[in-house]
């Protein structure tokens, strides 16, 4: 078999047809260009880069508290007094106009002196209540303890005519006893005489007797019949004293707890009053509207003398002086993975300080730096 011999790479030079055919001129500059773009592409990748969204919004303050606020009128009134103008910068506690109250029940100038003294004189009628509360207590007590005395006085005379009683039935059985020997005595007596063994003197004697013990029977008889109804009427008297006292208890405490009734309610309308005093306290000091916060008023919402305006109804625009500008982005819903929180951004916007061109509007675009605050 026969080998095939190759000219070396060094003797290529020498031979006259590699040297006829040489790479076009065009490829060469191609093909650096295109290395040239893929080394750029290369490097661009390890540089860093932005992402750029288009995106509407409004200026506005980041904090509540520092955007434009509406003034209102807590209270209907009507305007008596502007005090301050359009553009005109107020501070914090300064007063911005006033008004006069349009309802009949505030139209006393003395108002507050009236209620004034239906406080104080409410406050002398509880006084006065307080102390017939006392005066009936005190008496309750005297009462009860005057009960107690006289229970115990009427016990006793209880106890002293059970005793009187006792003694009496005592007596009358002794002169029943005696009365019924003096009836033995004179019978016998009276026998003996008959059969002629005693005399008519002694006879009479007996007889005298026999009716001096009867008369004596009937007295202590009388006497002790006499002693049952003293027995019976202080027992009566006993408990007439205790049912006439818890009466009187009763009556009083009864009393005192009407008292104590109209005690508490006076208490409450008293509070009542204080209540309304310190409403119309305040409704006074709502007759002049004051700036909340140091700013500029921007707009008057009502103007004019003698103008009415409602309950919680606008009266004027105050902007703050120095607020924490912020700008509220409404984004695609396909941009919001590229926010997050804390997030450094730049905004477009139109005007100063970009330069201004009056041939060239394009140009007048600047940018501001931010931070994103809440999404």
């Amino acid at each position: 078999m026969r080998k095939a011999i190759f000219p070396q790479p060094d003797h290529l030079s020498q031979l006259e047809s590699m040297n006829v055919l040489q790479s076009p001129r065009a490829g060469r500059v191609l093909a650096k260009w295109l290395g040239g773009i893929g080394i750029f592409l290369f490097l661009v990748l390890f540089l860093p880069w932005q992402q750029n969204i288009n995106a509407t919004g409004e200026v506005t303050a980041l904090s509540p508290e520092n955007r434009p606020q509406t003034i209102q009128s807590a209270i209907p009134g009507q305007i008596t007094n502007w005090l301050v103008s359009e553009g005109e910068y107020v501070q914090q506690g300064d007063t911005i106009l006033t008004i006069r109250d349009v309802k009949d029940k505030f139209f006393d100038p003395q108002l507050l002196t009236r209620l004034q003294e239906q406080i104080e004189a409410k406050e002398a009628s509880i006084q006065a209540k307080e102390q017939k509360a006392e005066a009936l207590e005190r008496q309750i007590t005297a009462l009860r303890d005057a009960l107690r005395l006289k229970l115990k006085q009427a016990r006793n005379k209880v106890r002293q005519s059970e005793l009187k009683v006792i003694s009496d039935s005592t007596d009358f059985l002794a002169e029943k006893v005696n009365a019924n020997i003096a009836d033995n005595q004179f019978e016998r007596q009276q026998v003996l005489y008959d059969e002629g063994l005693k005399s008519l003197t002694e006879l009479q004697q007996k007889e005298q007797k026999a009716q001096q013990a009867q008369a004596k029977l009937i007295s202590s008889e009388n006497k002790f019949y006499a002693t049952q109804n003293e027995l019976y009427n202080s027992q009566i008297e006993l408990y007439s004293i205790e049912a006439d006292y818890l009466e009187k208890i009763s009556i009083a405490e009864s009393d005192l707890s009407l008292t104590r009734a109209e005690l508490a309610e006076a208490a409450g309308s008293l509070i009542k009053q204080r209540n309304e005093y310190s409403n119309v306290e305040e409704r006074l000091d709502r007759y002049s509207i004051i700036a909340p916060q140091d700013g500029f008023v921007v707009k008057a919402l009502k103007t004019g003398i003698g103008e009415t305006i409602k309950e919680g109804e606008g009266v004027v625009t105050v902007m703050p002086r120095t607020p924490a500008k912020a700008v509220v982005l409404y984004v695609k819903p396909m941009d919001v993975p590229l926010l997050e929180v804390g997030r450094h951004v730049r905004l477009e916007f139109d005007g100063w300080p970009a330069l201004q061109f009056s041939g060239w509007p394009n140009v007048a675009v600047g940018t501001f730096g931010g931070i994103v605050q809440v999404i």
